[in-house]
């Protein structure tokens, strides 16, 4: 079963999102501070990282080095209703809030 960790604390995003992965027979775990989430992360070692930017304890990309280079193989999208940097980089991916059900439904066949 595929596993995804969801670092949000927009409680609302992470309901819209767990109840998305759990349709798709996901297993969802979602933490509302970067301190939460870099646990579960080490504990549940996820397919997929849902990661906000702006978090009560701090900045969630500013993990993006860490994880990208702990976890290669995870998936990680960046998410963030503020200003969103453009890359092309293909190791990660960045979305803007808010997010659509078409979009998820494009990325998570």
């Amino acid at each position: 079963m595929k596993k995804v960790l969801i670092i949000d604390d927009e409680k609302d995003l992470g309901i819209i999102l767990k109840e998305f992965f759990t349709k798709k027979k996901y297993e969802v775990h979602i933490s509302y501070t970067i301190e939460d989430g870099m646990k579960k992360l080490e504990e549940v070692k996820p397919d997929y990282i849902f990661l906000d930017n702006k978090l009560p304890d701090g900045s969630g990309w500013e993990k993006t080095e860490y994880i990208l280079s702990k976890y290669p193989a995870i998936e990680l999208s960046l998410i963030s209703a503020h200003h969103v940097p453009k890359t092309s980089a293909t190791n990660f991916r960045i979305l803007e809030k808010p997010i659509s059900m078409e979009q998820l439904n494009k990325l998570f066949c």
